[in-house]
Protein backbone atom coordinates (compact mmCIF):
# COMPACT_ATOMS: atom_id res chain seq x y z
CA UNK A 1 0.00 0.00 0.00
CA UNK A 2 1.52 3.35 -1.00
CA UNK A 3 -0.02 6.88 0.08
CA UNK A 4 1.09 10.51 -0.53
CA UNK A 5 -0.34 13.01 1.05
CA UNK A 6 0.32 16.35 2.74
CA UNK A 7 -0.42 19.09 5.53
CA UNK A 8 -0.20 22.70 6.21
CA UNK A 9 0.93 23.00 9.77
CA UNK A 10 0.78 26.35 11.41
CA UNK A 11 4.32 26.54 12.87
CA UNK A 12 7.52 27.41 11.61
CA UNK A 13 9.79 24.46 10.55
CA UNK A 14 11.69 24.20 13.24
CA UNK A 15 9.30 23.49 15.71
CA UNK A 16 7.70 20.83 13.36
CA UNK A 17 11.53 18.77 13.02
CA UNK A 18 11.46 18.69 16.84
CA UNK A 19 8.07 17.40 17.54
CA UNK A 20 8.61 14.86 14.87
CA UNK A 21 11.62 13.85 16.67
CA UNK A 22 10.32 13.76 20.55
CA UNK A 23 9.11 10.44 21.29
CA UNK A 24 6.39 11.85 23.74
CA UNK A 25 4.53 13.27 20.68
CA UNK A 26 4.85 10.39 18.48
CA UNK A 27 4.13 8.08 21.74
CA UNK A 28 0.91 10.44 21.19
CA UNK A 29 0.23 10.12 17.48
CA UNK A 30 0.32 6.94 16.85
CA UNK A 31 -2.92 5.46 17.43
CA UNK A 32 -3.34 2.47 19.97
CA UNK A 33 0.73 3.37 21.03
CA UNK A 34 1.05 1.80 24.50
CA UNK A 35 4.69 2.63 25.04
CA UNK A 36 7.78 4.41 23.65
CA UNK A 37 10.86 4.62 24.36
CA UNK A 38 14.54 5.06 23.03
CA UNK A 39 16.31 8.10 20.92
CA UNK A 40 16.57 9.24 17.40
CA UNK A 41 19.93 7.92 17.08
CA UNK A 42 19.38 3.94 18.36
CA UNK A 43 15.28 4.09 17.28
CA UNK A 44 12.49 3.69 19.20
CA UNK A 45 10.81 0.53 20.95
CA UNK A 46 7.10 0.69 20.89
CA UNK A 47 4.15 -1.38 21.86
CA UNK A 48 1.50 -0.58 19.73
CA UNK A 49 -2.50 -2.13 19.72
CA UNK A 50 -4.79 -2.42 17.08
CA UNK A 51 -7.37 -3.96 15.44
CA UNK A 52 -7.99 -4.34 11.97
CA UNK A 53 -10.83 -6.02 10.68
CA UNK A 54 -11.70 -9.36 13.46
CA UNK A 55 -8.33 -9.41 13.89
CA UNK A 56 -6.64 -7.66 17.14
CA UNK A 57 -3.35 -7.82 17.84
CA UNK A 58 -0.38 -6.53 19.95
CA UNK A 59 2.60 -5.08 17.86
CA UNK A 60 5.81 -5.16 19.50
CA UNK A 61 8.71 -3.28 17.33
CA UNK A 62 11.32 -0.47 16.32
CA UNK A 63 11.15 2.70 14.70
CA UNK A 64 14.17 4.07 12.70
CA UNK A 65 15.17 7.19 11.44
CA UNK A 66 17.70 7.47 8.50
CA UNK A 67 18.29 9.38 5.93
CA UNK A 68 18.21 12.61 7.89
CA UNK A 69 18.74 16.31 6.69
CA UNK A 70 18.38 17.90 9.44
CA UNK A 71 15.67 20.22 9.16
CA UNK A 72 14.22 19.01 5.77
CA UNK A 73 13.70 15.50 5.54
CA UNK A 74 13.83 12.16 7.28
CA UNK A 75 12.49 8.90 6.97
CA UNK A 76 10.83 6.53 9.72
CA UNK A 77 10.58 3.01 9.25
CA UNK A 78 8.71 0.50 11.77
CA UNK A 79 8.44 -3.10 11.84
CA UNK A 80 6.26 -5.16 14.13
CA UNK A 81 5.79 -8.20 15.35
CA UNK A 82 1.55 -9.17 16.35
CA UNK A 83 2.50 -12.84 17.16
CA UNK A 84 0.26 -15.04 16.03
CA UNK A 85 -1.50 -12.07 13.43
CA UNK A 86 1.48 -11.83 11.74
CA UNK A 87 3.58 -8.86 11.05
CA UNK A 88 3.73 -4.98 9.96
CA UNK A 89 6.29 -3.10 8.72
CA UNK A 90 6.33 0.41 6.54
CA UNK A 91 7.81 3.19 6.14
CA UNK A 92 7.02 7.11 5.47
CA UNK A 93 9.48 9.66 3.93
CA UNK A 94 8.85 13.02 5.59
CA UNK A 95 9.19 16.40 3.83
CA UNK A 96 9.45 19.58 5.62
CA UNK A 97 9.06 23.25 3.46
CA UNK A 98 8.60 26.70 4.53
CA UNK A 99 5.58 28.29 3.88
CA UNK A 100 4.05 31.66 4.50
CA UNK A 101 2.42 31.01 8.25
CA UNK A 102 4.07 27.55 8.80
CA UNK A 103 5.48 24.73 7.32
CA UNK A 104 3.93 22.39 4.43
CA UNK A 105 4.70 18.75 6.03
CA UNK A 106 4.71 16.45 2.56
CA UNK A 107 4.65 12.38 3.33
CA UNK A 108 4.94 9.48 1.21
CA UNK A 109 3.95 6.12 3.39
CA UNK A 110 4.37 2.49 2.51
CA UNK A 111 3.09 -0.45 4.42
CA UNK A 112 3.25 -4.11 4.15
CA UNK A 113 1.39 -6.84 6.12
CA UNK A 114 1.87 -10.50 6.34
CA UNK A 115 0.49 -13.36 8.44
CA UNK A 116 -3.17 -13.88 9.54
CA UNK A 117 -3.55 -10.21 9.23
CA UNK A 118 -2.76 -10.29 5.25
CA UNK A 119 -5.68 -12.84 4.49
CA UNK A 120 -7.91 -10.23 5.13
CA UNK A 121 -7.77 -8.92 1.75
CA UNK A 122 -5.99 -6.27 0.41
CA UNK A 123 -8.95 -3.50 0.50
CA UNK A 124 -9.17 -3.86 3.47
CA UNK A 125 -5.73 -3.84 4.83
CA UNK A 126 -5.05 -0.45 2.17
CA UNK A 127 -8.26 1.32 3.87
CA UNK A 128 -6.76 0.40 7.31
CA UNK A 129 -3.56 1.65 6.87
CA UNK A 130 -4.71 4.67 4.97
CA UNK A 131 -7.24 5.25 8.08
CA UNK A 132 -3.83 4.80 9.98
CA UNK A 133 -1.43 7.27 8.43
CA UNK A 134 -4.00 9.90 7.99
CA UNK A 135 -4.96 9.86 12.08
CA UNK A 136 -1.39 9.71 12.98
CA UNK A 137 -0.65 13.25 10.57
CA UNK A 138 -3.72 14.81 11.63
CA UNK A 139 -2.97 14.23 15.46
CA UNK A 140 0.51 15.47 14.92
CA UNK A 141 -0.89 18.20 13.33
CA UNK A 142 -2.57 18.79 15.99
CA UNK A 143 0.00 18.36 18.44
CA UNK A 144 1.77 20.90 17.25
CA UNK A 145 -0.14 24.09 15.72
CA UNK A 146 -3.05 23.76 18.32
CA UNK A 147 -6.79 23.72 18.34
CA UNK A 148 -8.90 25.58 15.80
CA UNK A 149 -10.08 28.54 17.52
CA UNK A 150 -14.00 26.75 17.76
CA UNK A 151 -12.22 23.90 19.20
CA UNK A 152 -10.63 26.39 21.86
CA UNK A 153 -14.32 26.99 23.70
CA UNK A 154 -14.41 23.05 23.68
CA UNK A 155 -10.86 22.66 25.01
CA UNK A 156 -11.89 25.28 27.75
CA UNK A 157 -14.46 22.25 29.08
CA UNK A 158 -12.70 19.27 28.72
CA UNK A 159 -12.56 16.89 31.48
CA UNK A 160 -9.05 17.89 33.15
CA UNK A 161 -7.82 14.23 32.77
CA UNK A 162 -7.18 14.95 29.21
CA UNK A 163 -4.64 15.98 27.42
CA UNK A 164 -4.84 19.18 25.55
CA UNK A 165 -4.32 19.58 21.68
CA UNK A 166 -1.42 21.88 20.58
CA UNK A 167 0.86 20.62 23.99
CA UNK A 168 4.05 20.50 22.23
CA UNK A 169 3.97 24.03 20.83
CA UNK A 170 3.22 25.02 23.95
CA UNK A 171 5.63 23.45 25.52
CA UNK A 172 8.55 24.75 23.12
CA UNK A 173 6.87 28.52 23.08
Amino acid sequence: MKLTDFREIKADPATVWAAILNPDVLKECVPGCESMSGSVADGFEAVVTQKVGPVKATFKGAVSFSDIVEGRSLKISGEGKGGPAGFAKGGAAVTLEPMEGGTRLSYDVEAAVGGKIAQLGSRIIDGFAKKMADEFFTRFQAAVEGPAEEEMAEEATAGEGEKKKGWFKRLMG
